[in-house]
Order: structure tokens, then sequence, then C-alpha cells
């Protein structure tokens, strides 16, 4: 039996949440060993774990994975959350890192200067409801499919939803001008596996407070 891949990374969510969300919609059990302070960091990198001294790292199949994009590409592949050809791929990567730079805004906020964050929120919610929503909104009214992409399930699925959550987080009506994502947040929330990552109790980590921030500041920096 396959060990369970196991993911190297400081409590919060950061650069492993979107994974920890692809292998939960993947119904993927995994472990965590959580970097609580810089010397299990230094741990790592002494003992040629992380290739470019960096996490997340994955351990998986027999390999350290590192680089996000690198993980999650694999983790897609192997459980058959790509596109079926070239183009529909090319599709789901123009989606998927267009999400991913959303996401980048939303995951630096907590740690952005006190005087700057109030700009900056407005900023995420601008960005989030002009640039976009509205081209996500138009995908699904155009195509009039259940998902993103060759309507099947899939990996840019995961992280639509992942950024859509993160960002009514931030401002809980951000939806009421996008009545198809809306409907399709309840979808794609209401797949099993992805249900089960939703509940309480779940590997899904809470948004990053304050305290939390200082704490991965003082091991990554």
């Amino acid at each position: 039996m396959a060990s369970k891949p196991r993911l190297h990374y400081f409590k919060g969510r950061g650069r492993m949440e979107s994974i920890r969300w692809l292998l939960a919609a993947a119904g993927v059990e995994y472990e965590e060993q959580f970097i609580a302070v810089k010397e299990d960091l230094e741990k790592l990198k002494k003992d040629g774990s992380l290739l470019f001294q960096q996490v997340p790292m994955v351990e998986i199949d027999g390999m350290k994975m590192v680089q996000s994009r690198a993980i999650l590409n694999y983790i897609a592949a192997k459980h058959k959350l790509c596109g079926k050809d070239l183009k529909e791929n090319a599709l789901m990567d123009m989606y998927i890192e267009s999400i991913m730079d959303l996401g980048e805004m939303i995951m630096i906020h907590p740690f952005k200067p006190a005087d700057t964050k109030e700009k900056e929120l407005a900023l995420i919610i601008e960005r989030a409801t002009t640039r976009y929503f509205p081209v996500f909104e138009k995908v699904l009214k155009d195509h009039g499919q259940d998902y993103l992409v060759g309507n099947r399930f899939s990996r840019a699925d995961v992280q639509l939803l992942e950024v859509i959550l993160m960002v009514e987080e931030l401002k809980p009506d951000v939806l009421s001008k996008f009545p198809l994502l809306t409907t399709y947040k309840g979808r794609i929330s209401n797949i099993p596996t992805i249900r089960k990552f939703l509940q309480p109790g779940s590997a899904r980590k809470p948004p990053i407070n304050e305290k939390e921030a200082a704490e991965a500041i003082k091991i990554f920096h």
C-alpha cells in the first residue's frame, strides 16, 4: 500500500493551501508535518529535502517535490483533473494563472504594513469584481456548462472555488452581481470530496491572523 503524501509547511494557508485543496478534491488522504520554528526549516534544508531551499515540499510517490505549481500539476495529472487535450489544458492554464494572481494578492495581504492594508483590500476587491470574476461569469454564460473547462470537474474548478471563498471572507457579498458564479459556487461546493473538505474540523486552514503572520515571518526570514 502506498504511503500517504506528507506535506511540509507552516500551519497556515500560504502556498500549501491550494495543494491541500487539490488533494482533498481528489479524495487523497495526506499527512502534515508542520514547520513550527526556524530550526524545523533549517533541518529540512540541511538534510537535502528541499531542492531549492524552499517550501512547500510534498513527499509523494517517492519524490520530495517542491515548487507549488509543479506539485499542483503532478497531482492534477495523476488524478485526472486536467484537460483532455492540449487546447483544454492551455485554456485551463490561463484560467488557473489568473486565479493564482488573485489568490497571491489575498495571501500576502496580512503581511502588508498596517497603513496600506485598507488600500490593498480595496484593490483586491476591485480586481476580483472588475478583472477576474466578470471573465468567469462570461465563460459560464457562453458555454452554458456546469464546469469551467470541457464540461467536467477539473483542477480549474477547485482553484476557482478556493479563491471565491477567500474573497468572500473579505467581502461576503462579492458575488452579488455574478449570478452564474453564485450558482457555480454552490454546485462545486456540493461535490462530495469538496463538501467534506469544507466541513469544520477538516485540514482546510482558516485565514491567517496577525499573530500567525508574525510567526511565519520569524520562520521564513
